[in-house]
């Protein structure tokens, strides 16, 4: 063959026709494909979705009225150079949450991309046989949860473990309670491909996917618009975590009190920032003004007969309050705005006479092997406390079905095991057992538990509350309850125009 006819053969072989985002099923990367820039929205076209918080610009955060807000900015043409007006969505961050949710650098927020991702997020086309979608186990009306032990999966199956909410997930450090997955994108791709919640097991599990996604023409255009190609895993992930970033919460009573307690010590030219029981009392008169049923509900208060009882409770919220960073020690694991050290804690859930479930590593489990962890056998994900009243039952096992039930189990000091959590323990009953062992003394102490295969006694650090203590703490948590997430969110009928 002479030289230009190999040229010839090889241009040919390698040429790329024009419609290459496009390609056929067939002979397509379900995985991910290049984009063909020709099919994608302009600059122009393109919708981005922008947080709003109050900590980081509170004057326009004020200015918005409304969770969901529609506004237009100006954008350069990256190939013309010309600058154009296009729409933007700005979302106004809910009262506590002062800090914007970390979005990746390669999956900017798009209106286009959140559409599709809503529409997968309730579409159960994920799933093999048709039946199962993210909201069947991340439900809004159970607070992003399903409400049970463990979820249902396909074929009647039951998962693992209980369904961690949707809410504000946006923030978290790893996804799952054991922390597998480092990102929303990461996590979305994880059920489509368990047997137990979405998959058969027949071929490969998300080639198939895409497979379903591919059949419809116009989940294909839409996704060719946005993406530049045809449907793949990577995108069908990446929408869903854009659709999930904006499942947000907060504007709780226990927010609002802060704020009425900012606004106070402002008024009094005070420095002391600590908030009071009228500061409660401000907000719970407020919240009867406004007619604000859920949060009311959330304290067991009737809006129309239990406005007598605003002192009493603004200082049974306040006495939790204390409790909880103090005596109850609850703020050593759930802390900042989203009341949880992003940290894996072994508590002895499911614990029987001290041994783990079988299988139940946790943290340890999912961590590679050249980098496990001994601390972390047994130990899962701090879960967030916002919007705690509708992500019942509580623990990854779905095993306390009441916020009392919770108390109760730290008040005892969760259940021992030998990996028991360094937080959950009490170390200077630990060493005063050991001293009193070595001078051949009696042991009048709090009882050692169980002894590890090491030889130390293992004995949880009880809480002590009183019935009283533990009703106030309980009603501080109650405090937390967050208003549901937004209807443009939540709603799976509501889509933009």
């Amino acid at each position: 063959m002479t030289f230009s006819r190999w040229l010839f053969a090889l241009l040919l072989t390698n040429a790329v026709p024009a419609d290459a985002g496009a390609q056929s099923p067939a002979v397509a990367d379900y995985d991910h494909l290049f984009p063909n820039e020709s099919l994608r929205f302009t600059a122009a076209e393109q919708v981005p979705i922008v947080f709003v918080s109050r900590g980081q610009n509170r004057k326009e955060w004020e200015a918005l009225p409304k969770y969901w807000n529609d506004a237009t900015d100006e954008v350069i043409d990256p190939v013309t150079g010309q600058m154009s007006t296009r729409k933007v969505v700005k979302i106004k961050l809910p009262l506590g949450l002062n800090l914007a949710p970390p979005v990746p650098v390669e999956n900017p927020m798009t209106l286009a991309r959140w559409k599709l991702g809503k529409e997968l997020y309730f579409d159960s086309i994920l799933c093999s046989d048709l039946t199962v979608s993210c909201a069947t186990c991340h439900s809004p009306t159970f607070g992003y949860t399903d409400g049970k032990k463990v979820s249902d999966g396909i074929s009647g199956k039951k998962g693992g473990m209980s369904a961690p909410p949707v809410l504000n997930a946006a923030f978290n450090r790893q996804q799952f309670w054991d922390g597998r997955a480092s990102s929303l994108e990461e996590q979305a791709q994880g059920p489509p491909q368990n047997p137990a919640e979405m998959f058969d097991g027949k071929g490969n599990a998300w080639h198939e996917v895409v497979k379903r996604v591919r059949a419809k023409p116009e989940y294909v255009k839409a996704f060719e618009k946005e993406f530049g190609h045809a449907p793949t895993r990577d995108a069908v992930a990446k929408s869903i975590a854009t659709y999930e970033r904006t499942v947000l919460v907060g504007n709780s009573l226990n927010d609002r009190a802060e704020v009425a307690m900012l606004q106070r010590i402002e008024d009094e030219e005070s420095n002391k920032r600590e908030i009071l029981n009228k500061d409660y009392e401000t907000v719970l008169k407020q919240a009867f003004a406004a007619k604000d049923t859920h949060a009311l509900a959330a304290l067991q208060l009737d809006l129309a007969k239990d406005q007598d009882k605003i002192a009493d409770t603004a200082s049974s919220i306040n006495r939790g309050r204390v409790l909880y960073f103090n005596k109850a020690r609850c703020a050593n694991c759930h802390v900042g705005e989203s009341f949880t050290d992003f940290a894996y804690h072994n508590l002895g859930v499911g614990v029987k006479d001290g041994k783990l479930p079988e299988g139940d590593l946790g943290r340890y489990g999912s961590l590679p092997t050249g980098h496990k962890d001994h601390t972390q056998i047994g130990a899962f994900k701090t879960p967030p406390l916002r919007g705690l009243l509708s992500t019942k039952p509580y623990m990854h096992d779905g095993s306390e079905d009441t916020l009392e039930k919770v108390v109760d189990f730290y008040d005892k000091g969760g259940n021992a095991n030998e990996f028991l959590d360094p937080k959950m323990r009490d170390y200077d009953a630990e060493q005063a057992y050991l001293k009193a062992k070595a001078a051949n003394m009696p042991w009048t102490g709090p009882k050692v538990e169980l002894f590890t295969r090491g030889g130390r006694p293992v004995i949880p650090m009880k809480l002590n509350l009183t019935p009283g203590e533990k009703k106030d703490l309980v009603m501080f948590l109650r405090a937390m309850e967050s208003d549901p997430v937004d209807a443009t969110v939540a709603d799976e009928r509501w889509f933009p125009k």
